[in-house]
C-alpha cells in the first residue's frame, strides 16, 4: 500500500479514542480497480473483510474494512491528496484545538463514550452550527490555523 501515500488518522493518532476506535488509514488512490484488487489480495482473509464503493462529497471512494490483532481497519482511498482529504484536515484542526483547549479532551471522550462521532463532538464542545464535518473545516480557516492547503 506504500504507493498511496497511507496516513493513520482519526482518534488513535490524537488520543481520543474509545473502546471499539477503529485505525482509519487514508490513501490517495487513482486507479481504484488495481486498488481493489491489491487490497483484497492482502486483506482479503482478514476477519470481517468487506470492500464498498460509495460517493461522498461528489468524490468516489473505496472502503476496505477487516479486524486484524484485536483492532478493527478502515482503509479509505479517494483520488485526492492526502493533506487536502477531511479526516487529514479534521484531525490536524482537532489535535490543533485540544492543544490549545487541553480541558476538552474529557468531554470530547465523553461525548464519543455515548455514542457521538467525532465530527459532531468537537461541533457540540465549541457550539458550531450546521453540518459538523464543513463546520470544523470552517472553524479552522477562522481561527487561522497553519492549514495553507485548506480551500474553502
Amino acid at each position: 500500500m506504500a504507493p498511496y501515500s497511507p496516513v493513520l488518522c482519526g482518534t488513535i493518532p490524537i488520543s481520543i479514542n474509545v473502546e471499539g476506535s477503529d485505525l482509519d488509514i487514508i490513501m490517495e488512490v487513482y486507479d481504484f480497480e488495481t486498488f481493489k484488487q491489491q487490497a483484497a489480495n492482502l486483506y482479503g482473509g482478514y476477519d470481517k473483510f468487506v470492500l464498498k464503493e460509495k460517493t461522498i462529497r461528489n468524490t468516489p471512494v473505496i472502503k476496505a474494512n477487516f479486524e486484524f490483532g484485536g483492532f478493527a481497519f478502515e482503509l479509505f482511498a479517494q483520488p485526492q491528496a492526502i493533506e487536502q482529504q477531511y479526516a487529514y484536515l479534521h484531525m490536524l484542526i482537532e489535535h490543533h484545538l485540544l492543544t490549545r483547549h487541553p480541558h476538552i479532551r474529557a468531554e470530547i471522550i465523553r461525548l464519543k463514550e455515548s455514542g457521538i462521532k467525532t465530527e459532531p463532538a468537537f461541533a457540540q464542545v465549541f457550539g458550531l452550527e450546521g453540518d459538523p464535518y464543513e463546520a470544523l473545516l470552517a472553524f479552522g480557516k477562522e481561527l487561522g490555523f497553519p492549514l495553507s492547503f485548506l480551500y474553502l
